[in-house]
């Protein structure tokens, strides 16, 4: 490897320069950095000098495609409240036909409105963040109206799957054909001799009329019941019950399901407090004897039903 040497004077001799390649790497580094370093920094003064608005003219067009993004952001929520609203509307309606109370909307519990929506005048930093706050609120204001309303619609359908369930189960229709001879509330027992409460109607029909179901339920009782004779009650769900005296026999049997317009019986005159071939019938609710007559639609007639 060729040496190196310089002259010292102090020592009037030459002295061989040690890691001479190290040093001379080093110092070429060094002053390509200094160098490089001036040139950027050149640049950077003379790019200024020529176009000082460089990078004003960055951040404007910058700005300028942020306002266009967020005018957007903003008109695709603008869309969505207005569908929220139209939805909401809607369901008003809806609860009303599934016997529901009305509910407040989220505009009236939390006053969502329109300040929002106001046109992006300037992008300066303290209107950035104010419309960012805007926004924000206004995004998890329109979240909360939808899921209010996702709520509100699983009410309802849970309710209306119950209506209907209710609407096949209570009693509507005349159990038989025949004329109503005693009517509900006190009356004079032609056979007790005694005024006391008459807790159903009685329908006048021969013995072998059929019974039909007034509505849906499930056969809870069926048997001899003292004065009532053959007996039969149906429990129709939702606290309703009706039951059925003085029959000649019983179509179905304990714990069967059946349905408005299905035959369980034939009329009768069984039971010592019988008069004479009747249907003894009687309509309850939670254990309270109401008049059937209110529950008799004479509109939809039995033959109607059965046909169905």
């Amino acid at each position: 490897m060729k040496k190196f040497y310089y002259f010292s004077k102090p020592k009037l001799k030459f002295v061989e320069i040690r890691n001479f390649y190290k040093k001379f790497v080093f110092l070429v580094l060094f002053f390509s950095i200094l160098v490089s370093f001036f040139l950027f920094g050149s640049f950077l003064v003379f790019n200024e000098f020529i176009n000082p608005d460089s990078e004003v003219k960055s951040l404007k067009r910058s700005n300028a495609l942020l306002q266009v993004k967020f005018q957007k952001l903003l008109d695709r929520y603008k869309t969505l409240d207005e569908k929220v609203n139209l939805i909401s509307s809607q369901s008003h309606d809806l609860r009303l036909k599934a016997n529901l109370e009305p509910k407040e909307s989220a505009d009236e519990l939390y006053g969502i409105g329109g300040s929002v929506f106001e046109p992006i005048e300037s992008f300066n930093s303290s209107d950035i963040n104010s419309f960012l706050r805007d926004l924000d609120a206004y995004v998890s204001k329109v979240s909360l109206k939808i899921k209010l309303e996702e709520n509100n619609y699983s009410e309802i359908s849970n309710t209306l799957i119950e209506n209907e369930k209710l609407y096949d189960a209570i009693p509507a229709i005349r159990p038989c054909e025949g004329r109503i001879a005693d009517d509900f509330g006190m009356r004079f027992h032609p056979i007790l001799k005694i005024t006391r409460m008459h807790n159903g109607i009685d329908l006048i029909a021969d013995v072998g009329t059929k019974v039909y179901a007034p509505g849906a339920g499930v056969i809870d009782f069926s048997g001899w019941r003292g004065g009532y004779g053959l007996t039969l009650e149906i429990d129709h769900g939702f606290g309703y019950r009706t039951l059925y005296s003085h029959l000649e026999k019983i179509n179905v049997k304990l714990g069967q399901k059946v349905k408005r317009g299905d035959v369980v019986a034939l009329t009768g005159n069984s039971g010592r407090l019988s008069t004479g071939p009747h249907l003894h019938y009687e309509v309850r609710h939670n254990g309270i004897a109401l008049d059937p007559m209110n529950f008799i639609y004479d509109d939809v007639k039995i033959f109607e039903v059965v046909k169905r």
